[in-house]
């Protein structure tokens, strides 16, 4: 049986490990909140960039963006390079190697927890640095160059993009966005007006196939961007779900000291008390 010294050693132990979770669940919430209110800046121009199809009959339009004869597919993951996540990098990387057995494909993976969990899969990748909220904008624009002129390449038709959606500050879900084939019936808010019409009226100066690409090339970077931010918020937020459970536990872990620590007190007070009423006893003997 433990001593009460080792007890006490190990309950001032959780106690100021318990202060520095509390600390880092604040640090969590805060950041969290903070990535949370610089969301929507650029609503506007995504929509703007999404109205530009309304003037498209993207079915009239032979394009492989659109249409691809290569069924090869990309699948992008989208992990963190930190910890305490609760398996939500695992989950990531699971969902993206569950997409790519539907068929033949490459695998790009954005953080170094994602790295590591490909590489214990022994599945073959294209790394990318880990999202940082300073350089957030120019990774997800350095991330759609590559994307892009591969797929303009023609090295793959599908392109998929495996995240942490944060559905709440207690849920997250993985999700599975479709870059391509390119389908503008899935954007938010798309109608289905007189599309041929429209191009009628319209003058075109470009290609029709060049505006095509040039409009998804901003979609992508700017759609990439903002998934980035979701991971991000995912990751705020996981890491507060984990370090709130890690705290549960080690409330109950105290709590199984305590009674160790008053039993033990108890039984050397005991002890003590049967020791001195045998001294009396031989005493007055």
């Amino acid at each position: 049986m433990r001593t009460m010294a080792v007890i006490k050693k190990d309950m001032e132990f959780n106690r100021g490990l318990s202060s520095l979770i509390e600390v880092l669940k604040n640090i969590a919430v805060s950041q969290y909140r903070s990535l949370e209110h610089k969301f929507g800046g650029f609503d506007k121009f995504m929509q703007a960039v999404e109205s530009c199809f309304d003037f498209i009959d993207l079915e009239v339009i032979k394009h492989h963006f659109l249409n691809p004869r290569n069924k090869a597919q990309l699948v992008v993951a989208v992990t963190s390079d930190s910890g305490l996540l609760g398996g939500l990098n695992m989950q990531v990387i699971s969902r993206a190697l569950a997409e790519l057995t539907a068929g033949p494909g490459q695998l790009v993976v954005i953080g170094e927890r994602g790295k590591m969990y490909a590489q214990e899969s022994g599945v073959g990748f294209t790394a990318f640095p880990g999202i940082n909220d300073e350089e957030r904008l120019p990774q997800a624009f350095q991330l759609r160059d590559y994307l892009f002129r591969n797929a303009l390449r023609g090295k793959f038709g599908l392109l998929k993009v495996v995240y942490p959606h944060p559905v709440s500050f207690t849920v997250q879900r993985v999700e599975v966005v479709n870059f391509l084939p390119f389908r503008p019936e899935s954007l938010p808010g798309a109608q289905k007006p007189d599309k041929l019409a429209l191009m009628q009226k319209v003058i075109f100066e470009s290609k029709l196939g060049d505006l095509i690409e040039y409009l998804i090339y901003l979609w992508m970077g700017q759609r990439i961007f903002d998934i980035f931010g979701l991971s991000r918020l995912s990751e705020f937020a996981a890491r507060y779900v984990h370090l709130e459970d890690s705290l549960r536990r080690l409330k109950e872990m105290d709590l199984k000291l305590r009674l160790q620590y008053f039993r033990v007190r108890h039984e050397i007070i005991d002890q003590s008390m049967r020791e001195l009423f045998s001294a009396r006893l031989l005493y007055n003997a």
